[in-house]
């Protein structure tokens, strides 16, 4: 085994992931950990803090006794996004459940926003549109739904921030209270165009700059890891911290216009990068890719479905199946769905439809319908929830995109990526690099360490749309039909 490597670890919603990495961009040994989700509430969903800590620390650890007298140049992180947690800053212990960027408990205080017409300004400012999946919002309610946690703040006795901010908290032993330009961006207080915090969201909010961190370059350096903190010596540098869908575009290459990745986990995010900052009017979001050392920073155009790969997880559980193997042999044994739409809007709804009220619904159904109908709806939502984000993406960039790159544990399946290259009508690739978001952190952390940039990854397996266009424009049409009626179930009555 080479001395030295890069140790990248992927904090994701459902697992937790450790690469130890070469120079190279070789993978040289993996671990993984799931993480466990609470949902205490209909719409709540939220993670325990110290364990999302504990697999991080426990994880390094099993990656360095299986790897005994290697050198790690350096830590890469990458996190999942808009997750926010809330922490004493001088025992360090979080005094809420981390609440995860699935969770819809600050739904009220959007809509309180949208009636007060400052829903323009955010976008404005932050890129953002108001809605529950970003973290200001969610600050705000936990500041004001923990007794005392306001006057707390105001007396400088707590820190908030994104995972990736509470783990070098951690790692630093306290003494760190950091986050990048790409994390900071998906909180909806960072603004756009002066690249930091910004005044006028956090009063928006009610949310005290006070308790952020400072914002730096996603590869410049964040201090290094204190002594007893975890298994790494004393002073291994973190040297790359990353929001996961970031990483994972920066994985693909993926840095002018023309390109598209997806990045189909439990939820999904597309990202294309962009020459410069762009508006969206179909429901996009503007946001930082990254920065690297004090350039301007990249950015990016996304859309973010709040429930993606995850439908198919569900599905094999509401039809008793044993896991997603199972459903998708199901779903392959009939030739269509026979117009059964599922629409997994189970955190409601989100780019480009932008409807937290919305509702899961399974729609289409005859005495026909069997349950292997019921399982390729499912697999067909994934699909078209990603099809109508790159219609979006293609409306706001004024050009088509020609191929879509993807990656995530959903990608992996081969039924439901060709399905995808049907329903959206575009070329389907999947880079072989099963962990994209922390091989996108160790790539940068390797250029920032003057590795160089010559990472090669396997050929790509491509997926060209067979569909017979009229066929896909009568699956989208019934499936457009079944959003009416999702959205129709959330708020009582018709869409507006």
């Amino acid at each position: 085994m080479p001395g030295s490597v890069i140790l990248a670890i992927d904090q994701g919603t459902t697992n937790t992931k450790a690469l130890l990495v070469a120079s190279s961009g070789d993978v040289l040994a993996r671990h993984a950990r799931p993480m466990h989700v609470d949902y205490p509430r209909p719409g709540w969903a939220q993670q325990d803090a110290m364990q999302i800590w504990d697999a991080v620390a426990g994880l390094i650890a099993e990656s360095l006794a299986a790897a005994p007298g290697v050198e790690i140049a350096a830590l890469a992180i990458s996190n999942q996004r808009e997750t926010v947690v809330l922490w004493d800053a001088a025992t360090g212990e979080p005094i809420a459940p981390a609440v995860l960027w699935q969770c819809q408990r600050s739904v009220e205080r959007c809509a309180a926003l949208r009636t007060a017409g400052v829903a323009g300004e955010i976008a404005a400012r932050s890129g953002l549109g108001i809605d529950p999946l970003f973290p200001a919002a969610k600050i705000g309610w936990l500041l004001d739904s923990i007794p005392g946690a306001r006057a707390r703040a105001d007396r400088g006795e707590l820190r908030c921030g994104t995972v990736d901010s509470w783990l070098l908290w951690r790692l630093s032993g306290g003494t760190i209270h950091a986050t990048d330009a790409s994390n900071a961006s998906r909180t909806q207080l960072f603004n756009l165009d002066t690249a930091s915090w910004d005044a006028r969201l956090a009063d928006i909010f009610d949310v005290p700059l006070s308790l952020l961190p400072r914002v730096v370059p996603s590869d410049e350096g964040f201090g290094g890891v204190a002594a007893g903190a975890t298994a790494l010596p004393a002073g291994t540098p973190v040297q790359v911290m990353l929001g996961d869908s970031h990483a994972a575009l920066f994985a693909h290459g993926i840095v002018e216009p023309g390109r598209v990745k997806a990045t189909i986990g439990t939820g999904s995010s597309l990202m294309a990068a962009t020459a410069a900052r762009t508006s969206s009017s179909h429901g996009l979001s503007a946001t930082v890719a990254w920065q690297c050392d004090t350039r301007a920073p990249q950015y990016a155009l996304e859309g973010n479905i709040s429930v993606s790969g995850h439908a198919a997880a569900f599905a094999a559980a509401l039809l008793g199946l044993a896991d997603e193997q199972a459903l998708t042999s199901l779903a392959e044994s009939v030739e269509s769905s026979q117009g059964v739409a599922f629409v997994p809007a189970l955190a409601g709804l989100g780019a480009p439809h932008w409807r937290p009220d919305a509702r899961g619904i399974v729609s289409g159904m005859t005495l026909g319908t069997r349950p292997a109908h019921v399982a390729r709806a499912a697999f067909e939502a994934i699909a078209l929830q990603i099809s109508d984000v790159l219609d979006a993406m293609e409306a706001d960039l004024g050009q088509p995109l020609a191929e879509l790159s993807i990656d995530g544990g959903a990608a992996r399946n081969d039924f439901m990526a060709q399905l995808l290259a049907d329903l959206s009508g575009h070329t389907v690739t999947r880079p072989e690099i099963a962990e994209a978001s922390a091989l996108g952190a160790a790539r940068m952390a390797a250029r920032a360490l003057g590795y160089g940039d010559e990472w090669r990854f396997p050929d790509a397996t491509r997926f060209e749309p067979r569909m017979e266009p009229g066929r896909r424009e009568a699956i989208r049409r019934g499936w457009r039909a079944a959003l009416d009626a999702a959205v129709a179930a959330g708020t009582g009555g018709p869409p507006e």
